[in-house]
């Protein structure tokens, strides 16, 4: 059995990613953004093993979600799946972007982190971090599963292209098979199959897929590492 985080499990991806996790046996702690969704949240997953609530779009509290979740020790993996979209740049900043970066460098570290990336990452530009698209955000995560991977050697950090699929923020409309936007995170969470037990790498329904080349660039690395420290005051 494994203890696995998931932020952004009230509903959607997360939610579902949770519920799979859940119903193979493992011990999994919920994240949402208020009291009411994390209420709702453990309604609708009756097994998991509690909800820690915090808003991601505050900096403050988003350190205090770590501080939470090292009170009950270290996870297995945390699976970064949060995320906004049709909002204004401070926030997917902070959401996406900022978030991500805080909970991994405060939290303890745990064996894998997988990063909710989208196929928008290939129009991204690593160099447009204050004032970012979603594109630019989605990059990002990339790029932390890159440096990640990078510094870690002991842990297995990947990014995860989970389609377009119909939740509530990719809609009712879109074409991707729902099922297939959450195994790929439960997998590398989990899997001892030699094709999850890697780092460093972008996947689309569990095959690495083709990523835009700037994550790879080291110098765009430390220009979003020493970003997110000066913006946050925490240094991975």
């Amino acid at each position: 059995m494994a203890r696995i985080f998931i932020t952004g499990a009230a509903d959607g991806l997360g939610q579902l990613a949770a519920r799979e996790l859940i119903t193979q046996g493992h011990e999994v702690a919920l994240h949402a953004r208020n009291k009411n969704r994390g209420e709702q949240a453990l309604k609708a997953l009756p097994g998991a093993a509690g909800v820690l609530v915090a808003d991601l779009s505050n900096l403050n509290e988003t350190k205090a979600l770590a501080d939470q979740a090292n009170a009950s020790g270290t996870f297995d993996a945390v699976i970064h799946n949060a995320g906004v979209y049709r909002v204004g740049a401070d926030k997917l900043l902070a959401v996406n972007t900022l978030a991500p970066y805080l909970l991994t460098g405060l939290m303890n570290r745990p064996k894998r982190l997988i990063y909710l990336s989208s196929g928008m990452q290939l129009s991204g530009n690593a160099e447009r971090i204050e004032h970012p698209s979603y594109s630019d955000t989605k990059l990002h995560n990339v790029m932390f599963a890159k440096i990640a991977a990078r510094k870690w050697p002991g842990v297995h950090a990947n990014a995860v292209d989970p389609g377009w699929v119909p939740t509530k923020m990719g809609g009712a409309g879109a074409p991707d098979d729902l099922e297939k936007g959450y195994e790929t995170q439960v997998w590398l969470a989990v899997s001892d199959e030699p094709g999850a037990l890697v780092s460093g790498q972008y996947f689309h329904h569990k095959k690495p897929a083709r990523h835009n080349p700037s994550a790879d660039d080291i110098s765009s690395q430390d220009h979003l590492l020493a970003t997110c420290a000066r913006l946050t005051g925490v240094n991975w």
